[in-house]
């Protein structure tokens, strides 16, 4: 039992989306926290200094914004919160819990400029209003968690669904990836378990695609940057070098040293290099990967 909460909480994860984009993340929370405060009026929230609810609600959610991107912007200056290529879900729970309990703090600061200081300076005051707004304020952080819950039981993919079959994992039908490329009339669709991997040819990017033993090649005109950050909230692509993503899930073996290896993939004669820069970060992602799903 404590080794399977081990693997979980160490297996690789999606950063949560308003983690990963800031400055948009940082609307959502405080929109999100708007209309729940307009709706609910929850935890005894009320107007002050002559303004309506909607108006002192309106006010409190605008600093809510400024403080979410403030608060992210510092804490990508640790490496542990910005170190998406090693995230886990240990890593996201404790950014989840971390960033509404310092925006509680801050919150409670901000009361005393459109509240009346004298009122508010009590440990009751301040457990509740740090309380009210760090439950306000996790909901929308656990509602983009949640959204990639199903990445906790990745145990490898048959087309259009995860996990082996028979293996007794659960059998959770695996959404298809939708490429965009830099031509208006031109997409690519596929499912993430079919990839064996992708690599750059100039302007174009080379998809490598397996289906019934057949590999396939479909390309996009598009760059290697724009196609791995397309590919971001997969957690077993990686990118192993400046022209190839690769399949984590579809390699056989390598060879090489820490100068740099060669994949081989599963079932074909394709090989894919790693990079002697992206070595570590291969060896650790692979291992933590593959550790997370015995």
């Amino acid at each position: 039992m404590t080794g399977n909460i081990f693997n979980w909480l160490n297996k690789y994860y999606p950063q949560n989306y308003i983690i990963r984009k800031p400055l948009v993340g940082s609307f959502v929370v405080a929109l999100f926290s708007f209309f729940f405060l307009l709706l609910y009026q929850p935890l005894g929230s009320h107007g002050t200094r002559g303004m309506s609810y909607e108006a002192t609600m309106a006010v409190y959610c605008s600093a809510i914004a400024v403080s979410v991107f403030a608060i992210l912007l510092i804490l990508k200056n640790f490496r542990y919160f910005s170190d998406t290529e090693n995230w886990t879900f240990s890593r996201e729970l404790i950014s989840v819990i971390v960033i509404p309990g310092l925006l509680g703090t801050v919150i409670f600061l901000f009361g005393f400029i459109i509240e009346p200081p004298s009122d508010r300076w009590n440990i009751e005051t301040f457990v509740d209003s740090v309380l009210s707004a760090f439950l306000i304020g996790l909901l929308p952080f656990l509602f983009f968690t949640t959204l990639n819950y199903r990445y906790l039981f990745y145990r490898g993919f048959e087309p259009g669904f995860s996990g082996h079959a028979g293996s007794g994992a659960i059998r959770i039908p695996e959404e298809k990836v939708h490429i965009n490329s830099s031509l208006k009339k031109e997409s690519l669709s596929f499912y993430p378990g079919e990839l064996l991997f992708a690599e750059s040819d100039g302007n174009y990017v080379v998809f490598y695609l397996k289906k019934d033993d057949k590999v396939r090649k479909e390309i996009i005109r598009n760059s290697i940057n724009s196609i791995e950050k397309q590919l971001l909230s997969v957690p077993f692509f990686l990118r192993t070098h400046r022209a190839f993503i690769v399949n984590l899930n579809m390699i056989s073996g390598k060879q090489g040293s820490s100068s740099g290896y060669i994949l081989k993939l599963k079932g074909t004669d394709l090989k894919v290099p790693v990079s002697r820069q992206n070595c570590k970060v291969f060896d650790k992602r692979f291992r933590q990967f593959n550790t997370g799903n015995r």
